[in-house]
């Protein structure tokens, strides 16, 4: 038995197991059982000598044995309730009966060991031994676990669940059998058995054959760890996309090179394997105190290796944050930085790096609350607009709808820095409707208030407008807020998916009866399919500000960018510019059949408030 507790520290401290509560237990369970089986060994080598060995020595090397063994009970009670979840206080009565089980029989051991009632040595070294009461305890704690077990079996995995019955049942089997023969030879490998079933289901964390990495869970237990321990790491990302896929293995050649980099560069190295072309190597800084140094030989290596492989690769060298490791967001820094990095780019992660990071997480934070609240009068979501020049009347009477964030820590945020987030988690439908809903409050103002306006936009994602209850929300909204349908418009960018063509054209038919127009937004920029615009019914074509800056440029540019603008006129679509900055900008793109112009040259984007500042009042 005390080969078999050695073989289970050989295996903890060869593998990687996380660093969790339930394991610091598991390994004092294992400390106890190597205790209680020396005693065991001690216990009766000084059987053999009881002519030279004083008897309170065999006395409390017995004590120490059994106390041992009632103390691995105890750990296995406390380590039910951690793996359980059980942190009600009603809970708490299984831990009340183990500690109060084990006063008593601590108590009844030194009791009846100095009062010789159950166990003594004579004068002529006879052992003189009764009834024990050790059997009962150990079926009293048996009894405890497993109704832990039973009772809360929801809570853990049917497999694991059974897999720990069985073996403890199994314990309880063996006690049995061994009571029935009066034996004791057995009674501490017993305990071996439901050890080895939390080890193989609890904690077991395999590594990688191909490459020697562990899994994310791993790392994030390992990350916590040095945390709380004050301990600093250096943290090594190397990502590669073209193997970021399920089930793509690496080649043996690149397996072999990760293998190296793993074991030549850093002491005490380990590597982690987060996804499928995720590979982080992990090292304290404190047995690498030159790290950097290392780390450079480390990149001089890899480009002299990329030569073979030539694979698109994100590097990303970061050293432990107090500010990160408090909340173990390291991965979700690392696929942050990631995203905003080139091809074959590396980064050395800076306070910049983290500032942006904490910036890029309060967004998050403020864009999840806002969509969790679902108020579509969310203070925190402003409407700006820029307003809209009829180049035929010389008057504003359309604009178009902007968002902005204002947050409590940071001020005004601009769509470039909030957008992608937004549709990356799929927070971008409820800011779309808030900003629908604020717009209409705002056109029904300044109708109420005299001022002509002919429509104000409004834009909408795919993401949007995939939802099956777009067309319903958008009306839903207009309705509630009293407004003609045709005050608003909603513009939508176009989409190279066939499916995406198909829901566009759908959504658009569904709402184009109720007299709300449509807009083709960025047109000129990327795809464009000529076929598909025809085929949808818009109202107004918003030519990019890329065509103005082409048209600019030559003649050639020009000729083209007229041309479609007239036939786009001849269509009877109404042709709208975007980014007209001064007079050249505006005379050019009046020649090119501009109905609307729109940019700088008018106005910047403003609170939508300011457009009684644009707008005429005709009564």
């Amino acid at each position: 038995m005390l080969a078999s507790c050695l073989a289970f520290l050989v295996l903890i401290f060869t593998a990687y197991i996380n660093h969790t509560k339930s394991f610091r237990i598991f390994r004092n369970c294992i400390f106890l059982l190597i205790l209680a089986a020396v005693s065991d060994i001690v216990y009766h080598m000084l059987l053999n000598s009881l002519d030279t060995v004083p008897h309170e020595v065999v006395y409390a090397v017995r004590i120490t044995f059994h106390l041992s063994l009632f103390a691995i009970l105890l750990h296995f009670v406390f380590y039910a309730k951690e793996t359980l979840h059980m942190e009600l206080k009603s809970d708490d009565k299984y831990i009340y009966a183990a500690v109060t089980a084990y006063a008593l029989i601590a108590l009844y051991e030194i009791v009846t060991t100095v009062t010789g009632t159950v166990f003594y040595i004579d004068e002529e070294n006879n052992i003189i031994q009764g009834p024990s009461l050790f059997p009962l305890f150990f079926f009293f704690y048996a009894v405890i676990i497993l109704l832990m077990l039973i009772l809360h079996k929801s809570r853990i995995y049917k497999q694991i669940y059974i897999g720990i019955v069985v073996t403890t049942l199994l314990s309880i089997c063996v006690m049995l059998i061994q009571g029935m023969h009066r034996q004791s030879s057995f009674t501490a490998a017993v305990f071996l058995f439901p050890m080895y079933a939390i080890l193989y289901f609890m904690h077991s964390n395999p590594y990688d054959p191909e490459i020697g990495a562990v899994n994310i869970s791993a790392f994030e237990d390992l990350t916590a760890y040095s945390y709380a321990h004050k301990n600093e790491l250096l943290i090594m990302s190397l990502f590669l996309q073209e193997f970021d896929v399920k089930d793509r293995k690496f080649p043996k050649e690149l397996q072999d090179l990760i293998r190296h980099y793993n074991h030549h560069f850093f002491k005490r190295a380990l590597l982690f394997r987060l996804s499928g072309g995720r590979i982080v190597l992990v090292a304290e800084t404190a047995k690498n105190p030159d790290y950097r140094e290392r780390l450079d030989s480390m990149l001089k290596d890899f480009y002299t290796q990329h030569e073979r492989f030539r694979l698109d690769h994100k590097i990303i060298f970061l050293t432990t944050i107090d500010e990160i490791g408090k909340t173990n967001d390291y991965l979700d820094l690392i696929r942050y930085l990631e995203s905003l990095m080139g091809d074959r780019e590396v980064k050395y992660v800076d306070k910049k790096d983290i500032e942006a990071y904490r910036e890029h997480k309060y967004i998050v934070h403020e864009l999840e609350d806002i969509f969790r609240k679902g108020d579509l009068n969310d203070s925190r979501v402003k409407v700006y607009c820029q307003p809209v020049l009829n180049a035929r009347s010389g008057k504003y009477d359309t604009a178009e709808a902007l968002m902005r964030l204002k947050l409590e820590k940071m001020g005004i945020v601009y769509p470039d820095s909030f957008i992608p987030i937004a549709e990356k988690y799929g927070y971008i439908k409820i800011l779309s409707l808030i900003i629908l809903n604020k717009t209409c409050l705002a056109i029904r103002r300044l109708i109420s208030e005299g001022y002509y306006l002919k429509r104000i936009s409004v834009n909408f994602s795919m993401i949007d407008v995939r939802e099956s209850d777009f067309s319903e929300k958008v009306l839903k909204i207009i309705e509630s807020n009293g407004i003609p349908y045709e005050k608003l418009a909603i513009e939508l960018t176009e989409s190279q998916s066939e499916q995406d063509f198909i829901i566009v054209r759908d959504k658009i038919n569904e709402l184009k009866d109720s007299g709300i127009k449509f807009y083709l937004d960025d047109f000129g920029t990327g795809y464009s399919n000529f076929d598909r615009i025809i085929e949808l019914p818009f109202d107004i074509i918003k030519f990019d500000r890329s065509l103005v800056v082409a048209s600019n440029s030559d003649t050639k540019s020009e000729t083209m960018v007229s041309y479609l603008a007239h036939m786009f006129s001849d269509m009877h679509y109404s042709v709208l510019y975007e980014g007209i900055e001064n007079k050249d900008d505006e005379q050019m793109c009046i020649r090119m059949c501009g109905r609307y112009l729109q940019g700088y040259k008018y106005s910047k984007p403003i609170p939508i408030e300011g457009l009684t500042e644009y707008f005429e009042r005709v009564s």
